[in-house]
């Protein structure tokens, strides 16, 4: 796909994405009712209310592209993906959103050939939406306004560590930042933590724990569209379209952080 059809194609997603925030806010707002999926993590009427919105929006601009999402591979729908195919994560931060901190997102990424070309999250509650694609440059929208958003480069205090909320392991972390200089650790749900990093608030993100491909596709885009990198602890891009969506552990980095560190 061209950059310019890329470039209109992301736009189209933003309402996409703002339609199922609404409707995620409006049960926010009020009672929620949680249940217990077949892993044990958590699923609300929100995050299929987000999905069944969010589906049929991207079939309608193109029907020929396959879409993974969370609430659908959890009842053992996943289609064929092949080169190119969408990946959604309707509610990501189910616990944030349960627990009312905020910090759940709306997450639309687009996957061609392994990579996350284009990505969109949404933090409603926050009112602050992230988005970026490959050669596009990243974003974020808040307040009403729309600017360009980077990476930093290291700061000479040290590295802002930014950690899972609810998915911490303080061990692993301390054995990854061994010999590290850190200026501050803080901590984030859901997608946040990879836009904090593209966003230049932070410079990286150890995930040492299990995600899926839809938890991470689009901050990754957005992160990658700001001038930064999401790799495997050997040292490799992550690729998309894995055969079971699971991710192996992680860590990803701002602006020259991982030469840094």
């Amino acid at each position: 796909m061209k950059m310019d059809a890329h470039a209109s194609l992301l736009e189209k997603l933003l309402p996409i994405a703002h339609h199922a925030g609404n409707a995620i806010m409006n049960i926010y707002g009020g009672n929620i009712d949680v249940r217990t999926k077949s892993d044990a993590s958590p699923v609300t009427e929100a995050d299929e209310l987000a999905e069944a919105l969010i589906l049929p929006a991207l079939q309608a601009l193109d029907r020929g592209i396959p879409i993974v999402a969370e609430e659908q591979a959890a009842a053992g729908n996943t289609p064929k993906t092949g080169d190119r195919f969408w990946l959604v994560d309707p509610l990501d931060g189910t616990k944030e959103f349960i627990n009312r901190n905020g910090e759940f997102t709306v997450n639309i990424a687009l996957i061609e050939n392994g990579v996350p070309v284009l990505g969109v999250v949404l933090a409603p509650a926050l009112k602050r939406l992230f988005a970026g694609g490959l050669g596009l440059g990243a974003f974020v929208e808040e307040n009403g306004e729309r600017k360009a958003i980077q990476c930093r480069p290291v700061p000479a205090a040290g590295l802002t560590v930014v950690a899972s909320r609810s998915h911490g392991d303080e061990a692993a972390l301390a054995r990854f930042l061994a010999g590290a200089k850190v200026a501050s650790q803080t901590s984030a749900g859901s997608s946040l933590k990879l836009c904090l990093l593209a966003a230049g608030e932070a410079d990286v993100y150890p995930r040492l724990g299990p995600t899926m491909e839809w938890d991470i596709a689009a901050g990754d885009a957005v992160l990658r569209a700001a001038g930064g990198r999401l790799i495997t602890l050997d040292n490799k891009p992550m690729v998309y379209g894995k055969p079971n969506f699971a991710n192996p552990h992680f860590s990803a980095w701002g602006l020259r952080a991982r030469d840094r560190f």
